[in-house]
């Protein structure tokens, strides 16, 4: 697949402190790529370099294969940008929202009445258009965020947290209408701090920290990076310390927990783990309820690369 966007040795400094250090990256045309990091990771900042916003002290950024640049407006005008915080006009309509944001990009007036018509059939904002912001509910306002974004029908889109504070029903609508753009040819650029979501939309994901890369991949090679490869948990009552322990001592585990009531084992890789884990259990006893096995999420992988120490904003 050709390259749509290209970092290439990255370097933001503010003072003493290195917020991209030489960080590299691509996506490629037609993919849901996504970046993820902590609070303070450096993926904002990296956006802000890629899209001219910010000035960077050394390093490469290569977009529809021309080198972008604050001035690169025939870049620009191929880019959308949903950005986290809803950025319209309060004293404007929808429609007169929608109409301002294309027009930048724009100029022909049949052709962007055309374009901002089928931007709001796509956020289906068409009951809305002649209200203003402010009588918005917050998913009805996300939704106009992102027909601003893409009204002028951008090759390459950057979402960051776009389902942040909305209800279930417009969080869904939104995460269709990203693989909807996807599928009419538009490349995505996602952030996001919802990993279920990061898992159900993106084929490749990168995690950044500390200014970083520090793994890359899709969901199923970014998972075989961390030990944990099944986590399994089963009910059953009054376990002793001595059973405790021979599970512990099992060659695939490296933790087990017992609540009372409930044993949640995680195990590295192993063909029989649940096996071992019963046949101890049976030898011994004890009477099992229910028995779940299940693979690790995109969360998990996240907090055993990042740590789950609390980061600043």
């Amino acid at each position: 697949m050709a390259e749509i966007l290209k970092v290439d040795g990255l370097v933001k400094r503010y003072k003493e402190l290195i917020a991209l250090d030489h960080f590299s990256m691509s996506v490629n045309e037609g993919e849901i790529f996504g970046l993820l990091g902590p609070n303070g990771s450096g993926k904002s900042t990296c956006i802000n370099c890629v899209l001219s916003l910010l000035e960077y002290d050394k390093g490469t950024i290569t977009i529809f294969g021309k080198e972008m640049s604050p001035k690169a407006y025939d870049i620009k005008s191929k880019i959308g940008i949903v950005p986290q915080e809803v950025a319209v006009y309060e004293a404007l309509t929808v429609y007169e929202n929608i109409d301002f944001f294309c027009g930048l990009y724009i100029k022909d007036k049949a052709t962007r009445a055309k374009y901002v018509q089928e931007a709001i059939d796509f956020v289906a904002l068409n009951d809305f258009v002649k209200f203003k912001p402010k009588k918005l509910s917050g998913g009805l306002k996300r939704r106009l965020n992102i027909a601003c974004g893409i009204a002028h029908k951008p090759k390459l889109i950057f979402f960051d947290e776009p389902t942040v504070a909305v209800d279930p029903q417009s969080r869904n609508k939104i995460l269709e209408g990203i693989e909807q753009l996807r599928a009419q040819g538009a490349t995505i650029v996602y952030t996001s701090h919802y990993m279920e979501e990061v898992e159900q939309l993106c084929d490749r994901v990168l995690i950044i920290d500390k200014g970083t890369t520090i793994a890359e991949g899709t969901i199923d090679q970014l998972k075989s990076m961390i030990k944990k490869s099944e986590i399994i948990t089963i009910e059953t009552a009054g376990l002793d310390e001595n059973t405790i322990a021979a599970i512990k001592d099992l060659p695939s585990v490296y933790s087990a927990d017992y609540d009372g009531h409930v044993l949640k084992v995680e195990a590295g890789s192993g063909k029989h783990n649940v096996i071992d884990i019963v046949n101890i259990l049976q030898d011994k006893g004890y009477k099992m309820k229910k028995i779940f096995s299940e693979q690790p999420t995109l969360n998990d992988v996240f907090l055993e690369l990042t740590g789950k120490s609390l980061r600043d904003e």
